[in-house]
């Protein structure tokens, strides 16, 4: 019986050698992902190029530990929706409510004390004394790569380690029974007409919504604002929270700054649906609640998926619902990001973040430096 011979043509030898070299193609390495992590690498960054690799080094570790400044309901919510997503993580989140709180954990981690925690808040009034401490993750270079599902604008360019999980916009809340909508301002300058001088609205001691209009305004004409208020004659306060309450009340007519998410919260325990708001362009933005990893962190991966977590659509989906409103302006689909959609912003970005202490003692010095009288 003679042997059967086969006689392969081109095509088949084409298809073998694909099925024999298929697996060498799939592995082949994205050259510009490549590229980004010598960089990163060059420059004393950690850079992982895969989400898996982030996934498996995080569940070798197994617990996390977080300092958070984000409100008791916001840390729960988020905090049971992370375990679901990586049960294989022990997450521990410890709230920092205070601003001594935060200034006191920083004099710790000056002092070389902290050992505890992997993840910190950045805290916006000290912002640039974290830079030493937290660790060279190339938090942009891997959400830039889409290894983590982090949008690059919430992550700092500079440091590319700290990611801002929020931000805040500053609106005008009013009290409908003594000022209807139609006479609220539509602009910042308009408070300086004659109708809204002598007590006619509260301003905050700390006049945060004017340091955030130096953007778009520039300090100067942020000074001179500040000085014709001054000139009105306001009602001075002091946290958002007690001035929204004397207002609902009926003590006060308008408040001039508060943050939207304030003013949302307070709305929603309103029954009597006595509180609007408007909200004047340019619209004050600051972005909000800073999250970086400790340098000497214990848990450093299971770290970059709580932070890539609360970043994305389901944890910023948490952010707007629990906060309330509370998710980034850069995050698709937040509240933010549609009530300023096409409207002029004056946003405080990374640019002027370090600087808000240094705008905010110009305006104060300018104003006088006054104290609160709402009690």
């Amino acid at each position: 019986m003679k042997a059967m011979h086969f006689r392969a043509g081109p095509a088949v030898f084409a298809i073998a050698i694909l099925l024999l070299s298929g697996s060498a193609f799939a592995a082949a390495p994205n050259p510009a992902l490549t590229k980004a992590r010598q960089e990163a690498e060059a420059k004393g960054y950690i850079f992982e190029s895969s989400h898996d690799e982030v996934v498996a080094k995080a569940k070798k570790e197994g617990k996390l530990r977080v300092l958070s400044t984000m409100e008791s309901a916001v840390i729960k919510a988020m905090r049971d929706a992370f375990k679901k997503k990586y049960p294989f993580i022990d997450l521990q989140v410890q709230e920092l409510g205070s601003v001594e709180e935060n200034q006191r954990f920083l004099l710790e981690l000056k002092a070389g004390t902290v050992k505890a925690w992997d993840v910190n808040r950045a805290y916006t009034d000290f912002y640039d004394q974290y830079f030493p401490y937290q660790k060279k993750f190339d938090i942009l270079g891997m959400a830039e790569h889409r290894v983590l599902d982090i949008p690059p604008k919430l992550v700092d360019p500079q440091q590319r380690n700290l990611v801002t999980i929020g931000s805040n916009i500053t609106v005008v809340a009013y009290n409908k029974k003594l000022i209807s909508a139609e006479k609220v301002p539509d602009r910042w300058e308009d408070f300086t007409k004659p109708e809204f001088k002598g007590k006619k609205f509260v301003l905050d001691i700390r006049p945060i919504p004017l340091g955030m209009l130096v953007p778009a305004f520039g300090l100067e004409k942020a000074v001179d604002l500040a000085k014709k208020l001054n000139a009105q004659q306001p009602i001075w306060g002091r946290g958002h929270t007690r001035v929204m309450a004397s207002l609902q009340a009926g003590e006060y007519p308008l408040f001039l700054g508060p943050n939207f998410g304030s003013v949302r919260r307070m709305q929603m325990k309103d029954v009597t649906g006595v509180i609007g708001y408007k909200i004047p362009e340019p619209i004050p933005v600051r972005l909000h609640e800073a999250n970086g990893i400790l340098a000497n962190a214990a848990y450093p991966y299971a770290g970059l998926l709580w932070i890539e977590f609360q970043a994305s659509p389901e944890g910023q989906k948490i952010m707007d619902e629990q906060w309330p409103y509370g998710a980034s302006l850069f995050a698709p689909g937040s509240v933010q990001e549609d009530v300023t959609r096409g409207k002029k912003l004056s946003l405080l970005d990374w640019n002027h973040y370090t600087k808000l202490d240094d705008y905010l003692s110009k305006i104060i010095e300018a104003m006088g430096f006054p104290t609160a009288t709402v009690k």
